[in-house]
């Protein structure tokens, strides 16, 4: 035979009740107190996305970011399908969603395969250009004269030795001599017969400020495995 707690005895029914909720864990104290706690977890949840939102775009603004190579005009140096990396901080300090370098540190060199955006070309209304990220290789530094004529670079007149440079069709386009201003670059794609760069632009320069950073290492390669882990010179 069950033996009876006192309370199960109890004459008024309504006391009854109240303990009964109170065993079963609903009392109205304790739920408000329940749904007080649940929303601070959530604000705290929020709170620290927040944060590693807020770190994971300063990394990518400032230190290091991922890029994909879409096109052909940096073969046979990167190849359509590369995955590289980029220092951002090779140059200076960038911040996020401001498209140019905050605080100078250095300049880029001649060598250097740098990304980079152009500035809108009021142009072109359907296209803006500040949002497209390009690859090219330093050519021309500031004040120095370029000339490209066949498959010969010139700087300040003379013959300039091109290891990376890859003509397929002989030369397509002269261009120059130009006097490269201060604080500005000039880039050359390293399959200069397929490749868009100074030569071909609004304007055959750069301001150094809108470098983004230099590509140093391939991380994975979509169909060339054997180029994966390899840097980028």
């Amino acid at each position: 035979m069950k033996t009876l707690h006192k309370n199960e005895t109890s004459s008024n029914p309504q006391q009854h009740k109240t303990r009964e909720a109170k065993a079963l864990g609903f009392s109205h104290g304790k739920s408000k107190k329940t749904k007080s706690s649940n929303w601070n977890e959530i604000i705290d949840v929020v709170k620290s996305l927040g944060l590693l939102i807020a770190i994971a775009l300063l990394l990518r603004a400032s230190v290091v970011e991922a890029f994909k190579i879409p096109s052909e005009s940096m073969k046979p140096t990167l190849q359509v399908g590369d995955h590289i990396l980029v220092n951002k901080l090779s140059y200076g300090l960038r911040l996020p969603f401001i498209k140019e370098t905050v605080w100078q540190l250095s300049k880029p060199e001649r060598g250097d395969v740098v990304v980079f955006t152009l500035p809108d070309d009021p142009n072109t209304a359907e296209i803006d250009e500040s949002d497209t990220n390009i690859i090219k290789r330093v050519l021309g530094l500031p004040g120095e004269t370029i000339e490209v004529r066949g498959t010969s670079v010139f700087i300040n007149g003379k013959l300039y030795e091109d290891p990376q440079a890859h003509w397929l069709q002989g030369g397509r386009k002269d261009f120059g001599p130009v006097l490269v201003p201060d604080d500005k670059i000039l880039l050359l794609g390293d399959n200069r017969d397929f490749s868009k760069d100074s030569r071909y632009w609004r304007s055959p320069f750069l301001d150094i400020s809108r470098v983004k950073g230099r590509a140093f290492f391939i991380y994975w390669s979509l169909h060339h495995w054997r180029r994966i882990f390899h840097t980028v010179s």
